[in-house]
């Protein structure tokens, strides 16, 4: 009976100790396995530490497939680059930089980074990262600048040619001795013009300017409705009545030899063809012309 009951106990110890010894060294085994499985993510310390070979080899594998997948994840953006007319399509990284990005537009395009504007909803900021300023897929990063070969090859001889220009103009003769002026001039002063008075400034008269030629040499007067706000251009056949906001801008010049009156013209569409010439405009109003079409008023 003592035999049988040790026995029992013997095996009941055994059989009820057995599972838990059993069971200790099985949950230490998997605690140490943990590590092994976990230490395919990145910053596992245990991973990390671990001296044996295999274990260290197997995070840095797995830290190079999560690159991927990070980037795979969301944290490319697609932009459309336009450049010079072309257009390229590229994936780029969220958290870089706006210089990084023109390091890239650099190798698309062989465009310096230096020489780069860079527009997304105005200049694109180089220290701040695509995700800052907020940069979506499908977004249009404009670019705008010449390579150094462009520029050499084109910009010495249009400046060359835009500094000849420059020279012509400043070359012209004053406007009283081109031809389509002179053809008017050289008939002289009007008989019926009004006086001039050298050196002073004058409000307009209460009566029109008359006494005075166009450009087709037919007799002119100029009546200021400013009631109304108008300019009465009137000639022998018929009287153009026109608001004085409509007049782009007043241009004068005196008269050479005559410098007591100006030719003075009416710009009453947007080119210089819609001008509207006056000959022989007393020098005295020349100024309270200008200011009272163009909007500011005399107050004398």
């Amino acid at each position: 009976g003592a035999r049988a009951g040790r026995g029992t106990v013997h095996r009941a110890g055994r059989f009820l100790c057995a599972p838990a010894g059993a069971e200790e060294p099985g949950m230490e085994a998997e605690a140490q396995q943990l590590p092994l499985g976990c230490g395919g993510g990145p910053g596992s310390p245990a991973a990390g530490r671990s001296p044996e070979g295999e274990e260290r080899r197997e995070p840095l594998q797995a830290s190079v497939s999560n690159g991927g997948d990070a980037e795979g994840g969301g944290e490319l953006v697609e932009l459309k680059v336009i450049w010079n007319k072309n257009k390229y399509d590229v994936k780029f990284c969220l958290d870089s930089t706006g210089a990084e990005l023109k390091q890239k537009i650099h190798s698309l395009t062989g465009l310096p980074p230096a020489m780069q504007k860079v527009m997304f909803k105005g200049l694109l900021p180089e220290e701040k990262t695509l995700r800052e300023i907020k940069v979506t897929n499908g977004a249009k990063i404009m670019v705008v600048g010449s390579t150094i070969n462009d520029v050499l090859a084109v910009n010495t001889p249009k400046e060359a040619a835009q500094q000849e220009v420059k020279a012509e103009e400043n070359k012209k003769e004053p406007l009283c001795r081109q031809k389509q002026h002179r053809k008017v001039l050289d008939k002289g002063k009007p008989d019926d013009v009004m006086p001039s008075v050298k050196g002073v400034q004058e409000r307009l008269p209460t009566v029109p300017l008359s006494g005075m030629y166009n450009k087709s040499g037919g007799k002119v007067r100029l009546t200021f409705k400013l009631e109304q706000d108008q300019l009465w251009i009137g000639t022998k056949e018929r009287t153009e009545k026109l608001p004085m906001g409509s007049i782009k801008n007043v241009v004068s010049e005196p008269i050479e030899g005559h410098e007591d009156y100006h030719m003075m013209a009416f710009q009453l569409g947007p080119t210089e063809a819609s001008y509207y010439w006056v000959y022989w405009v007393p020098t005295q109003y020349v100024d309270a012309i200008k200011d009272t079409v163009l909007g500011k008023w005399q107050y004398f």
